[in-house]
């Protein structure tokens, strides 16, 4: 493939993701998140279908046989080469909306992407996962696995009890590349607050979030956040 023809191969990506994206930003707007984001259900189903069928007829595959053949092992690092991609997008954004209008303002930009993708990546694992809508702490630790994040970074579940549980990041990607930059923590409290929250709840709705620790809060060196989800009791 020359340059060309992998540079249109990007742009046309790029063009596919930015328009998804504003659709659904402005459905959020127009409809409310829990609206909004079972219309992104419907919409994204068809669509995957849609790009499936259109791929496979390219390039002569049967239905259903896209990716046959394909060696697993090449497969999974493609998966998580996009995984490492989804959060370099969320690097870059925030750097350029802070170049162009100051921390605060990225932060503010940040947080509110979390509070509307995160019960997007619910939804998406209960989905994925047939989880039920109230399976408390087991369908929270199979949807909390499935995460983008959970892909990227280390992390354990520990004080486990019939009604609550602890999450923490033992090694964040981001936390870590800018220790070895000699850099302070980033406080992502208050997007970590919004994203566990809207998380958590999107899977059960009965769970309370509470932050144990995220920075700026201190923290041991042995882990970078934690959250506790406890059940509340109708």
């Amino acid at each position: 493939m020359n340059s060309d023809t992998t540079a249109e191969l990007a742009e046309v990506v790029r063009q596919l993701s930015a328009h998804y994206g504003l659709w659904l930003a402005e459905a959020v707007h127009q409809l409310g998140l829990d609206a909004a984001l079972s219309a992104e259900q419907e919409a994204g189903d068809r669509l995957a279908a849609i790009l499936t069928g259109k791929l496979e007829r390219v390039l002569g595959r049967a239905p259903g046989t896209l990716l046959d053949g394909v060696d697993p092992a090449t497969l999974d690092k493609a998966i998580q080469a996009l995984r490492t991609g989804w959060l370099a997008a969320d690097g870059v954004w925030f750097q350029a909306v802070e170049k162009a209008a100051g921390m605060d303002s990225a932060k503010r930009v940040n947080d509110t992407c979390w509070t509307r993708f995160a019960p997007l990546e619910a939804r998406r694992a209960k989905a994925r996962l047939n989880l039920p809508d109230r399976g408390g702490i087991p369908a929270l630790k199979a949807a909390m696995a499935a995460r983008m994040y959970c892909h990227l970074n280390e992390w354990e579940f520990v004080e486990e009890t019939e009604g609550s549980i602890v999450f923490r990041m033992t090694d964040c990607r981001v936390q870590t590349a800018r220790k070895r930059r000699g850099l302070a923590d980033y406080p992502c409290k208050s997007g970590g607050t919004v994203e566990y929250t809207g998380f958590s709840r999107e899977i059960d709705d009965r769970f309370r979030c509470e932050c144990v620790a995220c920075p700026p809060d201190d923290h041991p060196e042995e882990w970078a956040c934690a959250w506790r989800f406890t059940l509340r009791r109708d």
